[in-house]
C-alpha cells in the first residue's frame, strides 16, 4: 500500500508525520504502508515570516526529518492528478518525468498569491508570496541604497490592507532607515479597497491597528484600489499617482492550481470542497488539507483559514485519516474551535487576539513578545528524533493554541 503526499508546507509535512505515527501505533512495517512526501525541495519555507528581512534565511530542512520516521522523499514538482487511474505526474531535474502510484492521496498544494491582469503589475510588483519573491523583494529594497533619493526612492506602496498588508507595511519603515539610514524619513502607504483598514480584524480589534498605523507614520487609502503600475509608481482607481519605486502586492490567496485537475468541488478561492475527515466526496482515495482545502473546524459554522494555524492542524488531520483508511482502523473527524490571531506592527509591537470574534488580549511589547515565540519556535518543524517527531503528529494533540 502506498499513501503519497504533494507537499513540503506545514500541510504536508504535518500529514506525513501523522501518518508514519499512525503507521507505528498499529505495527506495521514501512514496506507494508509506503509513505512518499512529493516537493520540489525537502524543506519546509517559513511561509508566515516572508516579510521579515533576510528571507533566506527563513526555510528549515526536513530531509533528516523524513528519514527518522522512515518517510520516503521525491524531489520534483507534481504537474497533474489522474484520480481514475490514482496516479501522479511528477516533472524531476532535467526534465524528466515520471507517473507514481497511489492508494491514498493527500493534496497539501498550499495556496498562491492572486495576481490580477493589472496593467504593469507583473514587471513593477513584489510580493512575499514565495521564498523567490520574498529574496527579490529583499534584494531590490538593498539596491535602494544605491540610487538617487527622490522619485519615490524611499516610498512603499503596499496593495492590501489585510493580515499580509498590514505586516509588510508595518516592517518597512524600519526596514528602510536599517537601509538607507537612520535620518531617512521613509513613507509607507497600505492601499485597500474596503471601506476600513484590516476588513476581517472586527471592530474590537481593528482601531489597535488603526492607532499602531498612525504611530509608526503608515498612511492609508481606503476605498480604491490599484489601477495600474509603472516605473514612476502607481496610479490609484480613484486618480491619484503615487510616486513610487516598491510597490508590493498583497491582496487575495487562491489554492495552488494542482486542486482544478481533483474531480470535485471548489469555493471561491479554489480549495477543495471536504468532509469533516477532510476526504474530498467525489475523488475516491484523495483527501485535501491545508490551504487546498475548505474544512468545517467546528459545528458553529466557522471554517479554517489559509494560515500555518489552521494547515498545521489539518495536515496531522488528513495524514492520520487517509493512513486510517488503509490500515482499516477507524478515522478521526477535524476539529479546530480554538481560534487566535497575532498580528506583527512593526515598531508598534503587536496585537494577539482570540476566538472568532477576535477578543483582544494582548497588545504592544507584550503582544510582540509572543509573536516573536511563535514566529521563531511554534510554528518550526520537531526536532529530527523519532519518538519526540511522531508523539508531535497526533492529531489530537497538535496545537491550536
Amino acid at each position: 500500500m502506498r499513501l503519497v503526499i504533494i507537499g513540503a508546507g506545514f500541510a504536508g509535512m504535518y500529514a506525513a508525520l501523522s501518518a508514519a505515527r499512525l503507521r507505528g501505533v498499529h505495527g506495521v512495517s514501512p514496506e507494508a504502508l509506503e509513505i512518499t512526501l512529493i516537493a520540489p525541495e525537502p524543506t519546509l519555507v517559513v511561509r508566515p515570516r516572508l516579510y521579515e528581512p533576510n528571507p533566506e534565511t527563513l526555510t528549515a530542512p526536513l530531509l533528516n526529518l523524513l528519514k527518522a520516521v522512515e518517510v520516503d522523499y521525491v524531489k520534483g514538482t507534481a504537474e497533474t492528478v489522474d484520480a481514475a487511474a490514482r496516479e501522479v505526474g511528477i516533472a524531476a531535474a532535467g526534465g524528466k518525468r515520471t507517473r507514481l502510484g497511489y492508494d491514498r492521496l493527500v493534496v497539501a498544494t498550499g495556496s498562491r498569491l492572486f495576481r490580477p491582469s493589472i496593467p504593469g503589475l507583473a514587471e513593477h510588483g513584489f510580493s512575499v508570496d514565495s521564498l523567490p519573491d520574498a529574496v527579490a523583494l529583499d534584494r531590490h529594497l538593498y539596491g535602494l541604497a544605491g540610487r538617487p533619493a527622490g522619485n519615490g526612492r524611499d516610498t512603499v506602496v503596499v496593495a492590501g490592507g489585510g493580515f499580509t498588508g498590514i505586516e509588510v507595511a508595518t516592517e518597512m519603515p524600519t526596514r528602510l532607515r536599517a537601509i538607507l539610514g537612520p535620518d531617512a524619513r521613509p513613507r509607507v502607504v497600505i492601499v485597500e479597497r474596503n471601506s476600513v483598514i484590516a476588513p476581517d480584524m472586527g471592530e474590537a480589534a481593528r482601531p489597535v491597528v488603526e492607532d499602531a498605523l498612525r504611530r509608526i507614520g503608515v498612511e492609508t487609502r481606503l476605498g480604491v484600489g490599484v489601477s495600474s503600475l509603472d516605473q514612476s509608481g502607481v496610479t490609484l482607481s480613484g486618480g491619484e499617482h503615487i510616486a513610487a519605486e516598491t510597490v508590493i502586492w498583497a491582496a487575495g490567496m487562491r489554492a495552488a492550481p494542482l486542486t482544478a485537475q481533483i474531480p470535485a468541488e471548489r469555493d471561491s478561492f479554489g480549495r477543495l470542497l471536504v468532509d469533516r475527515d477532510l476526504r474530498v466526496p467525489s475523488a475516491a482515495g484523495i483527501f485535501a488539507t491545508g490551504d487546498a482545502a475548505r474544512a468545517a473546524c467546528d459545528d458553529a459554522g466557522n471554517y479554517a483559514l489559509m494560515s500555518c494555524q489552521h494547515a498545521t492542524r489539518m495536515g496531522a488531520f488528513a495524514g492520520n485519516n487517509a493512513a486510517a483508511e488503509l490500515l482499516g482502523v477507524p478515522t478521526t473527524p477535524y476539529h479546530q474551535e480554538a481560534y487566535v490571531t497575532c498580528l506583527d506592527l512593526g515598531e508598534a509591537g503587536a496585537l494577539f487576539t482570540r476566538g472568532w470574534d477576535r477578543t483582544v488580549e494582548l497588545v504592544g511589547d507584550q503582544a510582540k513578545k509572543t509573536k516573536r515565540e511563535i514566529n521563531t519556535v511554534w510554528i518550526y518543524p520537531p526536532l529530527a528524533e523519532r519518538a519526540a517527531a511522531l508523539a508531535s503528529a497526533d492529531p489530537e494533540r497538535v496545537t491550536d493554541l
